[in-house]
């Protein structure tokens, strides 16, 4: 018996473009698709608070067990979403995010 190796996918960071990280596929997955479903499409956005609590209902118990690590998860997918123009940081305070 072999044991497979966890799927990785490359998360980019908006503040450090010139750097990646490699993660497990599924936790981004997950995440991207809570994250995706929450957030509205126009200004003035969501906090980062509004946000973690709103992808909580949405993220898969197996991988996010409690909730563990997703405000870690949240905030990475953030950096990676908006370095790929996906999603769009408002200057505000506090910061505010919303769909492109």
């Amino acid at each position: 018996m072999t044991v497979q190796q966890a799927r990785k996918i490359e998360m980019q960071n908006v503040n450090h473009p010139e750097r990646t990280v490699r993660v497990d596929a599924d936790k981004y997955e997950a995440m991207k698709q809570a994250v995706l479903k929450i957030l509205p499409a126009t200004s003035p956005g969501l906090t980062a608070a509004e946000m973690l609590a709103g992808v909580l209902p949405h993220l898969p118990e197996d991988l996010f067990p409690q909730g563990a690590k997703a405000g870690w998860w949240m905030m990475g997918l953030q950096l990676d979403l908006e370095a790929r123009g996906m999603i769009v940081r408002e200057k505000t305070k506090p910061l505010r995010f919303h769909l492109c």
